[in-house]
């Protein structure tokens, strides 16, 4: 399912990403959702700094790779994201980590 980078409860804009695994590679077809307060169709996309894709959808379909905000009225913009084409990653749930936590790590390429 979808993983918040950041804590629940929080009244700030936050990308979510499917599937949900930190660093984001593109060749894992990446989906970006954008949460936060406000209407869902007045979402802003930027991809590296600059208005990126169709605006107002609150879900986008990455096939760049580069560093991707999202802005909802009322929450601000979110922090950044980055997708990276790397060949080899290792990869870790993305979801907030505490030590002792088991968790299943990734290594693909």
């Amino acid at each position: 399912g979808w993983c918040p980078l950041s804590p629940t409860g929080t009244q700030t804009t936050q990308l979510l990403v499917e599937p949900p695994w930190r660093p984001v590679v593109l060749w894992d077809r990446v989906t970006l959702t954008c949460q936060g307060s406000g209407t869902a169709g007045a979402t802003t996309w930027y991809k590296d700094g600059r208005r990126w894709g169709q605006q107002g959808r609150y879900h986008l379909s990455v096939t760049e790779s580069g560093t991707y905000t999202c802005d909802r009225p009322g929450t601000g913009r979110s922090p950044p994201m980055i997708v990276s084409d790397d060949d080899l990653v290792l990869q870790v749930p993305a979801r907030a980590l505490l030590e002792g936590d088991t968790v299943t790590l990734r290594c693909r390429g």
